[in-house]
């Protein structure tokens, strides 16, 4: 039997994945479309730092999901 709150836990945190996953891209792709403005390097910093961040909370959500499927429910 699967662990319905830590399923429900490592659903949600796929939904903050998902959307790290679609602004990630966008604030890198803005920062290298305004190379010459002052904000680029804190703008890509900014980018890098969310796609790192979907990364990990990725991986996170996958153990999450996992653990609620093979773990007894208490």
């Amino acid at each position: 039997m699967a662990n319905k709150a830590l399923l429900f836990k490592g659903l949600r945190s796929f939904l903050i994945t998902l959307g790290l996953m679609f602004l990630a891209p966008f604030v890198i792709y803005q920062a290298f479309k305004n190379e010459e403005h002052p904000w680029y390097i804190p703008v890509l910093v900014i980018g890098l730092i969310l796609a790192v961040a979907a990364i990990v909370m990725g991986f996170r959500s996958v153990k999450t999901v996992v653990d609620g499927f093979f773990s007894k429910e208490d």
